[in-house]
């Protein structure tokens, strides 16, 4: 066999090797490789809760599958949901996010609680989280704009150990 033609003979053996190996695998490899090692599966639709608490503060972290923002002192939400606009309570006046997508995030607050105005964490470098906002307060009820890169899934939960600080979490999916 000459050269050329044994280059062509080992080419051709590697691809049907290579079509084998993928034709072999198990069934979830394929699925694992597309989701990556993340398997998020929260989706991107209105999540809504209970609980009331005063934010103390508002911190951001970064994580391989999401970012995350936390908001510390709080116990529970009303409503967390994608809208095309974040407006204040009230007077429905918009406030301006950076990001593709934005998340309205809306808690009970003692009536009697100041707003929260700051400081916002800085989002610089992350992922999918571009900004937070104050969005304002009305009538018992507290609000926070949260600007993200694109409509990705995200999920909402508190927590509220004895002897720590309550907090509510919101972690935003960085692919789907």
């Amino acid at each position: 066999m000459n050269g050329s033609r044994r280059r062509l003979t080992i080419a051709l053996a590697g691809l049907v090797m290579a079509t084998v190996a993928v034709i072999a695998a198990p069934a979830g490899a394929g699925a694992l490789t597309r989701a990556g090692s993340c398997g998020i599966t929260w989706g991107s639709l209105p999540k809504t809760g209970t609980g009331a608490g005063d934010v103390t503060s508002i911190r951001a972290g970064q994580h391989d599958c999401y970012d995350r923002v936390v908001f510390d002192g709080q116990r529970g939400f009303n409503e967390v949901r994608y809208v095309s606009q974040v407006t204040t309570d009230g007077a429905g006046t918009p406030v301006p996010l950076l990001g593709g997508a934005f998340l309205q995030v809306s808690m009970r607050t003692p009536s009697t609680s100041p707003l929260f105005h700051g400081p916002f964490p800085d989002a610089r470098g992350f992922q999918t989280l571009r900004q937070v906002a104050g969005a304002g307060g009305f009538e018992g009820y507290e609000s926070f704009g949260i600007g993200v890169r694109a409509r990705l899934p995200f999920r909402v939960f508190t927590v509220d150990a004895q002897g720590s600080n309550p907090r509510l979490v919101v972690d935003i999916a960085h692919r789907w």
